[in-house]
Order: structure tokens, then C-alpha cells, then sequence
């Protein structure tokens, strides 16, 4: 079995300050956050930027400053979001692309989420992928829905997509697929032999989703982005305090966590 990548997703565009005290949204704090993260295990950030108000941004100069932080501290892979907030533009989502970072993501569908929609034409996605494979720019599939992964495979047999594919199934996002063990199961029986696959639990369901990728050999996303406790009705202290528990887990259960160069390694990213 691989040694086991975590990703940490430190801020999402929905959580605030008044629901998360120790959500970190400064490039500073960012930056501070990821290295704590890199040292407990994770080997992935996965980055959303803030504007000085603290309102959700897809800025290149503000990815720009993230990542340049980020990277004079640490070795780990600066993943950032293409998918912004539900509000943003393709036009805006796409800029943080423009970094050439190692890897981001690439929303595959159009989805409910919560009280709103978040768009993914076939023409953006098309696009999103074509910039990525001209960058060479490694895309991590977001996957909201079953439907998503037919998507990133039509871009393969178009070219746009290398295989093998690397998947991200986020379950648990409201309106979109649950995050039961069910749910979890069917979508890693419906990629192709040979993808890597990681899963983000939202909610409740980030741990016990997290266990069951560590016993199936995927790869686990936790953070604040997708669940700001850390036991019911209790706040996590950090990022880094969720990334430590899978940690601890993954060596109860066997499994050896790998460093951001044996990611690389196991997700085909060429530096």
C-alpha cells in the first residue's frame, strides 16, 4: 500500500473568524499555518486567499504572496483552489493557475451548494483543464457528485487530462453527494485502475471517512475548510491538531504517512 498523502485544507471561502477563532486568513497566517501542518505530516496544503477585509478572493498578486511564504518555509506542494466561492468568476477562479503551482484543483461539475450553485460549465472545465496541461500544472479532480468523474474522463479521451488521475471526493457538502461510507465506497469502485484518490469529509464526516481511506489505501483531506471541530461542540485548536490525529491513526492502523517528495513520487508531479 502507498504511503499515505494528507492534505490540509486550511481556510475554504465559506468559514469565518466568528465561527472558526483560530482560522487562519493573512497570507502570514497562511503561511504559518501550512508549516505547522508540513510538520505534523501533511505533505499537501490545499489554499484559499483572503483580501485584506477577509472576504474570499482568487487575487494572483495575493496567491502570489501565499505561495512565495509558503514556500520560504517549507517543502510541502501549495495546492491551490480553482474553485474560489460560488460568487467568483471563471475568469477570477482560473488566476491562482497562472503561479504554475505543482498541483490545483478542477472542479469537474455543477453542483448545489448549501443555499447556492456552484457553476462548472463543460466550456470552463475544458478550459481550466487546457491551462493546467499547458502549465503542467498537476489537477487534483474535485468530485461533488458521481457524474463529475465521467466528466474528468471525457477530458482524457480529449487529451486534456494525463492519466492516472488524481481525485478528490469531497461528501458531505450540503446539496451535493452525502459523506456516508456508502457513498465513499461507490465512488472509489468508478474510477479507472491505477487513479490515486483522496477523500475531504465535511463535517462529522471528515474522521470516519479519513479512517476508511487510510484501511482502503487513498489519501486523506481534513482542515478547517471542510470542518472546523474537533470533537462535537468542540473547536479544533489548529489545522495542524486535525492533520496530527489522522497521523496518529494512520500509524495505529500500519500505515506510514508519506513526505511532500514521496507525493510527489506517488502523484507523478515532476518539480
Amino acid at each position: 500500500m502507498q504511503k499515505l498523502i494528507i492534505t490540509a485544507a486550511l481556510t475554504g471561502a465559506e468559514v469565518t473568524k466568528s465561527q472558526q477563532p483560530n482560522l487562519p486568513v493573512t497570507p502570514d497566517e497562511i503561511a504559518e499555518a501550512a508549516y505547522a501542518c508540513y510538520q505534523a505530516g501533511a505533505s499537501i496544503v490545499h489554499v484559499h486567499a483572503r483580501d485584506k477585509e477577509g472576504n474570499p478572493t482568487q487575487s494572483y498578486e495575493v496567491y502570489k504572496e501565499i505561495k512565495e511564504k509558503i514556500e520560504a518555509k517549507c517543502n510541502i506542494i501549495v495546492q491551490p483552489s480553482t474553485g474560489g466561492a460560488t460568487w467568483h468568476t471563471p475568469e477570477e477562479r482560473l488566476q491562482p493557475v497562472e503561479l504554475r503551482p505543482e498541483m490545483a484543483t478542477l472542479s469537474c461539475g455543477t453542483c448545489n451548494f448549501g443555499s447556492d450553485v456552484f457553476m462548472n460549465s463543460e466550456e470552463y472545465i475544458e478550459k481550466f483543464a487546457k491551462r493546467m496541461k499547458e502549465l503542467g500544472v498537476k489537477p487534483e479532480i474535485e468530485v461533488f457528485e458521481r457524474g463529475m468523474i465521467e466528466n474528468a474522463l471525457r477530458l482524457v479521451k480529449k487529451g486534456l487530462l494525463d492519466t492516472p488521475v488524481h481525485f478528490d471526493f469531497v461528501l458531505g457538502v450540503p446539496g451535493a453527494c452525502p459523506g456516508t461510507p456508502e457513498d465513499l465506497m461507490h465512488m472509489v469502485r468508478s474510477i479507472p485502475p491505477g487513479s490515486t484518490w483522496t477523500v475531504a469529509g465535511i463535517g462529522r464526516a471528515e474522521t470516519p471517512l479519513a479512517v476508511m481511506a487510510i484501511i482502503l489505501g487513498g489519501h486523506v483531506r481534513v482542515g478547517f475548510e471542510d470542518n472546523i471541530y474537533y470533537h462535537k461542540g468542540v473547536l479544533a485548536e489548529s489545522n495542524a491538531q486535525l492533520v496530527e490525529r489522522i497521523v496518529r491513526i494512520s500509524k495505529e492502523l500500519g500505515r506510514e504517512v508519506a513526505t511532500p517528495d514521496e507525493a510527489r513520487e506517488i502523484l507523478g508531479i515532476r518539480r
